[in-house]
């Protein structure tokens, strides 16, 4: 039996190339620690036990946070959408109405007059040409691309731009910043099943962009492309939502001037972005009835508008039509193709808050409620128009029944901000995806939410899109150049969406070829069409769009560029090994009670950071951790799996590293206390799992051994037993230790006793004992005060984009981790990229 035993723990033991051990950190998925809690964490008789009560006894100001505990249940990490009865589904695909749908459907009140705005109504032809066009790019573009093909890429459960970067980072090496670790590949949400049909050319594919750098800044310049247009997105849709609801009143209000339009839009944008800092959690449970209403108002409308008018705008499902439209208006028809293209704003939606959902949720609101109330709508609309051509400036108010127009336009307003706030809201998830990865500069995030941690509010982002609607609203003050600006922006987004999809579906769906490329050459097609239509208004108002993909692009390129160059920098700066051991235990100076964690973005080596402190400290603490905070790109990394800890050096320097994984939709915790007594917690988990083991290895070894003399294996166990007798801080180590190495820059002198247990291993509970020791003396932040300069033998744009905009940026971001200011120790650094 107790060979049996042995055997397992060694095949575990040999399945575990390294020595990283998981571990678990605080962090928004673990709720706050009572006095009872920590007590309990604590072993008896624990020198530290009645200071860390005091320490944890004052609740920590909430500084970052609304709900710092903002996933704090457990239930919203363990179960997910897929887990839902079928009722739930229903359920949820109700719930998406008010999130996922709402720019989409606000836009019968602006499509057609868009559309006549360019090609005047000659004939009825002309009308059912438009709605044909309409009615086959909503299904071709949200129903057929999106709903069946698109929303299947996402990343175990996550859409977006990022979420597909990410999905191919994990398959090719393609991400510019050299922190990739072996380790990462086991993260329970990180391997995928890969299909065996057509390897060969995936991994063709893998071995072209992992070797080709080009292709790499190509890919990532593509992905932050996408994310600015969609950025652009929250700018331009609050501002043609609302400036579309409230024209509706020119008509029906006396006096009701431009101006009056513009005014009531300023003001309804200033009260929805103001109220953005309470959450949309805390009116979300008017979204989905709001949206349920519109959408029910719509198709109702629309049917009464086709039985009361013309009923024989059906004849638009013809595609003929749309030949004749073309035929008939020939430049001004692929002009108004403009104007087409905002019956599919929002579709991008579908994937982007896909976070939030499940895939059968967002399919069965689409097919069954948004698709078919939509297309009632626009055939309403058509039919309107086949007797009123005159009315298509206001063909949505003017197409309600006299009586209903007060209750429509109320339930317009209001959709409208819904669908501003799901586009805002949009935004800040995407930057704050950005900001994981390490593409934008750190930002103040808001938790908004106690189950939902995707609902989340950046302050400075808030205002930025409202003085930008503001400015957007005052200056255009018609709803036609914001739409030519709106075409644009959307397009870009759809064309981004198109090739990565088609890069998941070489590498790692492995589709076959000729499905695979069908993809981009019909969809890419369409959407290169409509980008070629909207781009011939720059003048009139797309140059929007274009300016703040630009300027948003440029920030985030110059912060992963300049980031990039830091780490690398970094690395070739790292301190030798050799020399740490020159210095033996002492480290060269006086060892004082205490923990010093050590911050740096290493995930390897010792960084030139420690070897500041040396220099200028006369003493460093007991116990050394560097602590590097990493994102892996996966969406959200189990609280089990987060800590991974390596000692680094022999056990007498007591110094070790430490890793603490985040994906890029986890929600990190800045209580810095529990953050301490969690560190503690999983390094005294280490340390016993670490001695098991090395036990472990002593005892296959012995195994081996059988055929030895009974002498020989004495000798061998009773050298083994005075080594443990050896003090962890004693100057000797034997030559065992000293040669024991464990990884690239991991140290581990061998136990070779199995006759004590780990738990009673005299070896372990000295170290434990000095570890509590240490904890009880307190904890010491040692961070870089850092400053990037480029190198003086660089070229000018280099200088002027480090020395300049990326120190300007990096002077004026937040640390991404919080720390007590009380216990920060600082050295100047500075790194010549």
């Amino acid at each position: 039996m107790e060979e049996d035993v042995i055997e397992e723990a060694s095949a575990r033991l040999t399945r575990s190339e390294s020595r990283w051990v998981d571990g678990s950190e605080v962090d928004s998925e673990s709720p706050p620690l009572s006095l009872q809690e920590a007590w309990s964490t604590m072993h008896e008789g624990s020198p530290s036990g009645g200071s860390f009560r005091r320490r944890l006894s004052k609740k920590p100001r909430r500084v970052d946070s609304l709900d710092v505990e903002a996933m704090g249940i457990a239930a919203s990490h363990k179960h997910g959408p897929k887990d839902l009865p079928l009722w739930g589904v229903f359920a949820m695909a109700f719930q998406t109405l008010g999130v996922v749908y709402g720019d989409m459907g606000t836009s019968p009140l602006y499509v057609f007059s868009d559309v006549f705005a360019k090609v005047p109504i000659k004939s009825g032809d002309d009308v059912l040409g438009a709605l044909s066009l309409v009615m086959y790019t909503i299904a071709l573009i949200p129903f057929a691309k999106y709903v069946f093909i698109v929303l299947k890429a996402n990343d175990n459960g996550e859409g977006g731009t990022f979420a597909l970067y990410s999905l191919i980072c994990r398959y090719a090496k393609v991400s510019l910043l050299p922190n990739q670790q072996q380790a990462d590949e086991d993260i329970s949400s990180f391997r995928l099943k890969i299909p065996t049909p057509e390897l060969e050319r995936a991994l063709y594919i893998k071995d072209k962009l992992e070797k080709n750098s080009l292709w790499k800044t190509l890919l990532l310049l593509l992905v932050l492309t996408g994310t600015s247009m969609i950025i652009g997105d929250g700018i331009l849709t609050p501002s043609m939502s609302v400036m579309s609801a409230v024209s509706g009143l020119q008509g029906a209000v006396p006096g009701f001037n431009t101006d009056a339009v513009v005014l009531v839009s300023i003001l309804i944008l200033i009260c929805l972005f103001s109220i953005q800092r309470f959450g949309t959690g805390k009116v979300g449970f008017l979204f989905a009835p709001a949206l349920g209403l519109w959408f029910f108002s719509l198709g109702s409308i629309g049917i009464y508008n086709m039985l009361k008018y013309d009923l024989s705008v059906l004849r638009a499902f013809n595609p003929a039509y749309i030949f004749v439209f073309f035929k008939r208006n020939g430049v001004k028809a692929w002009s108004a193709l403009g104007g087409v293209v905002l019956c599919i704003t929002g579709a991008e939606a579908m994937f982007a808050d896909l976070g939030h959902f499940s895939v059968i949720s967002i399919q069965i609101a689409f097919t069954c409620v948004v698709f078919p109330c939509l297309l009632l709508a626009y055939m309403g609309q058509a039919a309107y128009l086949m007797k009123s051509p005159s009315s298509v400036e206001r063909i949505f108010y003017d197409s309600v029944p006299d009586i209903f127009f007060w209750p429509v336009f109320v339930i317009a307003t209001l959709a409208a901000m819904i669908a501003s706030q799901a586009m805002i809201s949009a935004t800040f998830s995407c930057i704050k995806q950005s900001m994981a990865l390490g593409c934008f500069p750190r930002l103040k995030i808001v938790h908004t939410s106690k189950r939902f941690m995707g609902q989340i509010y950046i302050p400075v982002i808030n205002w930025f899109l409202m003085i930008m609607c503001i400015a957007v609203v005052a200056s255009f003050r018609n709803t036609t150049d914001i739409a030519n600006a709106y075409g644009i922006a959307e397009v870009g987004v759809m064309l981004v969406s198109t090739t990565l999809v088609t890069v998941v579906m070489l590498l790692i769906w492995q589709t076959n070829l000729f499905l695979a490329l069908c993809f981009p050459v019909i969809f890419g097609t369409i959407e290169l069409i409509y980008l070629s239509a909207v781009l011939t208004k720059i003048m009139e108002g797309g140059w929007l769009p274009l300016v703040f993909a630009s300027c948003f692009l440029c920030v985030m390129y110059t912060w992963n560029y300049g980031s990039v160059l830091k780490y690398k920098s970094e690395m070739r700066e790292k301190i030798s090994m050799d020399f740490i051991l020159e210095l033996g235990s002492s480290l060269g100076t006086v060892r004082v009670p205490g923990i010093g964690l050590v911050y740096n973005e290493l995930v390897q080596g010792i960084p030139s950071l420690f070897g500041q402190f040396l220099i200028n400290l006369p003493a460093i603490h007991s116990t050394i951790v560097f602590v590097c905070i990493k994102y892996v790109p996966v969406p959200k990394v189990p609280q089990e799996e987060r800590f991974l800890f390596r000692r680094v050096c022999q056990k007498d320097f007591h110094m070790f590293r430490c890793i603490a994984r985040y994906g890029y939709k986890d929600v990190r915790k800045e209580d810095p206390h529990i953050f301490e007594q969690r560190l503690v917690d999983s390094l005294e988990k280490y340390l016993r799992r670490e001695a098991q083991e090395l036990a472990l290895e002593v005892s296959s070894v012995e195994l081996s051994l059988d055929n030895m003399s009974a002498s020989s294996s004495d000798r061998i166990v009773q050298h083994g037993i005075l080594e443990l007798q050896v003090p962890l801080l004693s100057d000797q180590r034997s030559e065992v230790a000293s040669s024991s190495i464990s990884g690239p820059d991991c140290h581990l002198s061998t136990l070779p006793s199995s006759a004590v247990p780990s738990d009673e291993d005299p070896s372990l509970e000295y170290e434990l004992s000095a570890l509590r020791e240490a904890m009880e003396s307190g904890f010491t932040y040692l961070l870089a005060h850092a400053d990037v300069r480029a190198r003086k033998e660089s070229v000018f744009l280099k200088k002027l984009v480090i020395n300049y905009f990326y120190a300007f940026l990096r002077r004026n971001c937040r640390a991404s981790f919080s720390v007590p200011h009380m216990n920060i120790i600082e050295v100047g650094m500075t790194y010549m990229v």
